[in-house]
């Protein structure tokens, strides 16, 4: 309807009824539920996610052929929605405080085959089929491409396993570390 609340843009008289109207009364819908009791949140089939106190929950990519842990990272609502929505993996970026999908940038996208949710619903697992040579910024198939011993007491030193470059970052990203 013309005229109508959400129709206008926002206004400085009304920056905080105008964000309830849009929120409240967009025709866009959440695939999110409200979150309800620890019982309907851990045996219930509403998606509800818990986000921390900065509005992600943590992802863990792994390559659906192989099992590999390709990253970690973090997902805000939209990035979350945008996931499911697409079936293309989308992420936040804490540093940069901006949403991306994986790939824009590099080519190196991540398709989505699957996605879980843990059971309190506050950490993310996709299995993803990785387009190009790899997940990591470092130009690694994998960002988990370093050991930690165990079993030292003293100083540890990190052991490389599988940590040959795939591609060349600067390249990729045109930039240089």
């Amino acid at each position: 309807m013309p005229g109508d609340i959400l129709d206008r843009p926002p206004t400085r008289a009304t920056p905080l009824l105008d964000f309830c109207a849009r929120l409240f009364l967009s025709d866009e819908r959440s695939p999110f539920a409200p979150r309800g009791s620890t019982e309907e949140v851990e045996e219930g089939r509403a998606l509800a996610p818990k986000f921390d106190a900065d509005g992600l929950v943590v992802c863990v990519a792994t390559d659906a052929r192989s099992g590999d842990v390709l990253m970690v990272a973090h997902m805000n609502a939209e990035a979350l929605r945008q996931t499911i929505a697409t079936g293309q993996a989308w992420y936040f970026s804490r540093s940069r405080r901006t949403l991306w999908r994986k790939g824009e940038s590099s080519g190196h996208a991540q398709r989505v085959v699957e996605m879980r949710i843990d059971c309190d619903q506050d950490a993310v697992w996709i299995r993803v089929e990785q387009e190009g040579p790899g997940a990591c910024h470092t130009g690694r198939r994998s960002c988990f491409y370093r050991a930690v011993p165990l079993g030292k007491a003293e100083a540890v030193t990190l052991e490389f396993r599988d940590g040959e470059r795939t591609f060349d970052p600067n390249a990729v990203y045109g930039k240089t570390k």
